[in-house]
């Protein structure tokens, strides 16, 4: 209690150094909830606020870090924040010079935008499409400032923040129209085709499930996409589990929107061998998804067709009478999986 006193009165009444080291006992206190929650109560939040309007970057550093650790673990802390008129001043940090004041700021916005109460409050203070420009703009930010340009590194940690952000976000259905038009389909598309850090994909394809899940335009926007289709198929192959999950999620909302013309764009992408291969060893949900999206794509009209379907009977079959995954279904897979081909299922369809 006396330690939150003297943190309180250095705040409010002490000068730089005081307000400085106050800031950083913050940061490195191991405060509980309670603690945390005393010293908003008690008003700590605003004078922490006032020092991010401070020209002094090591002051702004010190608060922005002392907020986080309030806000952590905090969903009242978080919302009291978010009302304290910090939103303008992260905005503004967002466009400075600093790497470290954007990257700072980005966590921050990514901290209180776990909370369902702040989401409409970010986004109406213009953070979508600043967070969209930063990752649009890759590894380094430009700044003009009067015909001089500064080129500033991001870390990769920042633009996943920033992603996390913007999925955060997109829990929030009337967000959709905005997150769509801030031009960021196309620079998750660009990561996912690309050649992105593993975490970067897993994070850009979960973001990419989050929007085309609830936004009918979103979804067609992503089918349309020169090598998406593609893409997700190949991922399904060869990406991580997490990014499997989503993009065989993708792949099944396209199916649902319009079968008859999504149907015969993924058998002639290939999607059958990685589908059947998911259906077995994927996560719970990937396996579940895989599986309805066999449903859609082995109904056929034609006889030939009918005959594919029912080598793919015979797999599903022997996949449910499977018990658990082990080497054997795997090896069974496989055997169908040349079976299937070699009736063509997994070439262009007619």
């Amino acid at each position: 209690m006396e330690e939150e006193v003297a943190v309180m009165e250095a705040l409010l009444n002490g000068g730089r150094e005081e307000q400085m080291q106050a800031a950083a006992a913050l940061q490195i206190s191991k405060l509980t909830s309670k603690q945390k929650h005393r010293l908003v109560d008690k008003g700590v939040i605003k004078p922490l606020v006032s020092m991010l309007n401070s020209r002094d970057c090591d002051a702004v550093e010190a608060a922005l870090v002392a907020l986080l650790n309030l806000a952590y673990g905090s969903e009242r802390n978080k919302k009291r924040i978010a009302k304290s008129g910090a939103m303008p001043i992260l905005i503004a940090l967002l466009q400075c010079e600093r790497a470290e004041m954007i990257e700072l700021a980005i966590t921050t916005l990514f901290i209180l935008s776990s909370c369902a109460g702040n989401k409409l409050m970010i986004a109406s203070s213009g953070a979508i499409p600043l967070l969209v420009e930063l990752l649009a703009r890759g590894d380094t930010y430009h700044h003009d400032n009067n015909s001089s340009i500064s080129i500033i590194s991001i870390s990769v940690q920042a633009k996943i923040d920033a992603i996390s952000t913007l999925h955060n976000l997109s829990t929030s259905k009337q967000l959709i129209p905005r997150l769509i038009s801030s031009g960021l389909m196309s620079y998750l598309l660009q990561e996912i085709i690309g050649e992105s850090s593993k975490r970067s994909v897993e994070k850009s394809m979960a973001l990419l499930e989050s929007i085309v899940s609830s936004s009918d335009a979103g979804l067609k926007r992503v089918a349309a996409a020169e090598g998406a289709v593609q893409a997700l198929v190949e991922t399904i192959e060869e990406g991580s589990p997490e990014c499997k999950e989503h993009a065989v999620g993708i792949l099944l909302l396209m199916c649902q929107s319009c079968r008859d013309k999504y149907r015969g764009i993924l058998l002639r992408e290939g999607v059958m061998p990685g589908l059947l291969q998911l259906s077995v060893e994927g996560t719970w949900r990937a396996k579940n998804l895989a599986r309805t999206l066999l449903l859609l794509l082995r109904e056929c009209s034609s006889s030939r067709e009918l005959k594919k379907s029912e080598i793919l009977e015979q797999i599903m079959e022997r996949i449910d009478a499977e018990d658990g995954f082990n080497g054997t279904s795997l090896s069974l897979v496989e055997q169908m999986i040349a079976k299937l081909a070699s009736s063509s299922l997994c070439v262009k369809c007619e």
